[in-house]
C-alpha cells in the first residue's frame, strides 16, 4: 500500500581520529619502555604488561579501523555502506582480550611454582608510568562508551591496563617490604580475572550485534505496543528491529490501518514516535488497507 523510508542523519559515527592516534603513540612508546625494564628487572609482571599493551595496540589500531571503515560511504555492493565494521572491530577487540588473560595466567601460574627474584623499584617506577599511559587514553574514549560499542572496546581496554598498572605497583611495593615474590604472579592471576569479567560482557554483545539481535535497551514488545497504539492502526505485524551500526538501529514493519485517510500523516506521526522514544533512525514502513498473510517483499 504505503512504504515509506525515513532518516534521520544527526548523529553518525563520531570521529575518533585523534584519540585513536595519540592512544596508539602512547602506548607503542610505552611498551617498548616496559619491555626494556621488564628484563632488566627480571619482572614478569612487566613483561606480562608490555604483551598486554601490544595487544591494546592492536585493539585500537582494529578499532580505528572499524571507526574509519564505518564513515565510507554507500556504495553498489554495500547499500549501508561499512556501518557494520565496528561491530566487527568490537568482536575482535573482545576475544584479543580474551587471549590476552590466558597468556598472563599461564605465564603467572608458571612464575607461582617457579618463582624468581624481581626488582621492585623498577617495577613500581614503570607501573606507575603505565598507570598514567592507559588512565590518558581511557579518558580519550570515556565520553563515547555509552553510546557505540566499539569505542566502548578500546575504553575497555585502556581503563583494564589501567588496573593492571595499579596491580603492578601494589606487587612491586610489597615485594619491596616483605620480599614475598609469590605477590608478583597472584597479583597478575587476580588482573586476569577482572580483564575476562570486563571483556565477557563486550563479547556478548558483540556477538549479538553480529547476529542481528535487537540492540539492549529496545524492547520490541513495548515497540509494536507504541505502533499500534498510533491513531488509525488496527495491527502491527512483521516487525524487525536490528543494529545497522554500533550507533544506529534500523527498523521494518506493516501496519494494518483499514480506514486511514491520509498515510502520509501515520507515516510521520510513526516516524516522529521511533525516533524520539525508541532512538531508531533508519525505519521503513508499509502501510495496508487488509492484514496481507505472508507478503514478504
Amino acid at each position: 500500500m504505503g512504504a515509506d523510508h525515513a532518516h534521520h542523519h544527526h548523529h553518525g559515527p563520531e570521529d575518533y581520529t585523534r584519540a585513536f592516534a595519540l592512544g596508539i603513540a602512547l602506548n607503542v612508546g610505552f611498551v617498548l619502555v616496559e619491555v626494556v625494564f621488564g628484563f632488566a628487572a627480571n619482572s614478569m609482571s612487566l613483561l606480562a604488561d608490555a604483551g598486554h599493551n601490544l595487544s591494546d595496540v592492536l585493539g585500537l589500531v582494529v578499532a580505528w579501523a572499524g571507526a574509519i571503515m564505518a564513515r565510507r560511504a554507500r556504495s553498489p555492493r554495500f547499500t549501508y555502506g561499512l556501518k557494520k565494521a565496528p561491530i566487527l572491530a568490537a568482536l575482535a577487540n573482545s576475544l584479543f582480550l580474551l587471549i590476552a588473560v590466558g597468556a598472563i595466567a599461564a605465564e603467572a601460574i608458571r612464575r607461582l611454582f617457579h618463582p624468581s627474584p624481581t626488582h621492585g623499584e623498577t617495577v613500581i617506577f614503570v607501573a606507575l608510568a603505565g598507570i598514567a599511559v592507559n588512565g590518558i587514553t581511557a579518558l580519550l574514549f570515556a565520553r563515547g562508551r555509552e553510546r557505540d560499542i566499539n569505542i566502548r572496546g578500546a575504553y575497555l581496554h585502556m581503563a583494564a591496563d589501567a588496573g593492571v598498572s595499579a596491580a603492578v605497583v601494589f606487587a612491586g611495593a610489597v615485594i619491596l617490604w616483605t620480599g614475598q615474590e609469590w605477590v608478583d604472579p597472584v597479583m597478575s592471576i587476580a588482573v586476569a580475572i577482572v580483564i575476562l569479567w570486563s571483556s565477557i560482557g563486550l563479547f556478548k554483545e558483540s556477538v549479538w550485534m553480529s547476529l542481528a539481535g535487537v540492540p539492549s535497551g529496545i524492547d520490541v514488545d513495548e515497540v509494536e505496543a507504541e505502533l499500534a497504539r498510533l491513531e488509525g492502526v488496527e495491527t502491527v505485524h512483521d516487525l524487525h528491529i536490528w543494529p545497522l551500526s554500533t550507533t544506529e538501529t534500523a527498523l521494518t514493519a506493516h501496519l494494518v490501518a483499514p480506514d486511514i485517510a491520509s498515510t502520509d500523516g501515520l507515516l510521520n506521526a510513526a516516524r516522529v514516535m521511533l525516533h524520539d522514544q525508541f532512538h531508531i533512525e533508519h525505519c521503513t514502513l508499509q502501510i495496508e488497507r487488509e492484514h496481507l498473510e505472508d507478503t514478504h517483499c
